[in-house]
């Protein structure tokens, strides 16, 4: 018996919500497949897809395996094999939740081969233990959209007190990941540990302010508030050409735009799916100027997160 599911991509912090809010989007995603092993624990019988050759198939290094033997720890199934295949549809160190969906799907598979019954959101500590592996943190702005899908608060990782927050109709998404690799822990080790006091008091009305936007369906609101005045100046010299991108975005009707996750993907929320396209061209164009290039997403919330395939 093999069971596959799929956990789509997603955009940690959203810009002004640094590690406690994230968005999902339908594309693109990893495929984990899960059957029973003779030999108890977890292995990685193989990876396939984008930087498959650059991944750890050490289960003790591995997103997905690390995820799948918490959660046999959890359930008292120590004694079980567990088999698992991972397929790479999205690229590594992209800012687009690569490792998340990973283990966001390598769990999900699991509950369903075991018939171990858990929900979604009892699933969310063992995919968040398993992504910690690879960004050195744990917190689940990648693992909680992408396992539950759209866009998800979260008021303590440490308990994983999250939230799905009201998603405006017609909120449309575009991301744009220009070809170039910013990992993760790379981009956490240069952020100050200090905030001065009127940066954190901006940053905290934005937040709020955007959630209000997003309940009210108030663009204009959810537009003015998208903007991180701490995580993204510090990041942005890690991207070439952000501040061009990001001007691109603006002038060509972008509700606002910043840095998905660690970067180096940037992305845009629109109110309009054709005004979101033409941003997107403007924005690949700015990445072209700066002789790097770079692929075009366009997306709305994908409200389902993971999924059995």
């Amino acid at each position: 018996m093999e069971v596959r599911a799929f956990a789509p991509a997603s955009i940690g912090n959203v810009g002004i919500g640094f590690d406690i809010l994230g968005l999902c989007i339908e594309r693109p995603g990893d495929e984990v497949s899960a059957r029973f092993a003779a030999q108890a624990g977890v292995q990685v019988s193989g990876i396939s897809g984008q930087n498959s050759e650059n991944l750890p198939r050490d289960p003790q290094k591995n997103t997905a395996a690390v995820a799948v033997q918490a959660l046999l720890e959890h359930l008292g199934r120590t004694d079980v094999g567990i088999d698992l295949h991972i397929y790479k549809k999205m690229p590594s160190g992209s800012g687009l939740g690569s490792s998340a969906a990973s283990a966001v799907a390598a769990v999900v598979a699991a509950n369903e081969l075991l018939q171990a019954g858990l929900s979604k959101k009892d699933l969310l500590p063992f995919a968040c233990a398993g992504e910690q592996i690879a960004s050195g943190g744990f917190h689940a702005d990648n693992t909680a959209p992408s396992l539950l899908g759209g866009i998800v608060l979260i008021r303590d990782n440490a308990t994983l007190d999250v939230h799905r927050v009201h998603v405006p109709r017609g909120l449309q998404i575009c991301v744009v990941h220009p070809k170039i690799e910013v990992l993760t822990k790379t981009a956490r080790a240069i952020l100050k540990p200090e905030v001065p006091m009127p940066q954190y008091v901006r940053q905290s009305a934005n937040l709020a302010a955007f959630i209000i936007g997003l309940y009210n369906s108030d663009y204009p609101l959810i537009g003015r508030s998208l903007d991180d005045g701490i995580i993204e100046p510090q990041r942005a010299g890690l991207i070439p050409g952000f501040h061009a991108v990001k001007q691109a975005a603006l002038k060509n009707g972008a509700l606002g735009c910043s840095i998905s996750g660690a970067g180096p993907s940037v992305f845009a929320l629109f109110n309009d799916e054709t005004i979101a396209a033409d941003a997107g061209a403007a924005m690949q164009q700015a990445f072209a100027d700066e002789g790097i290039d770079s692929e075009i997403i366009l997306s709305g919330v994908n409200l389902d997160g993971a999924v059995l395939v």
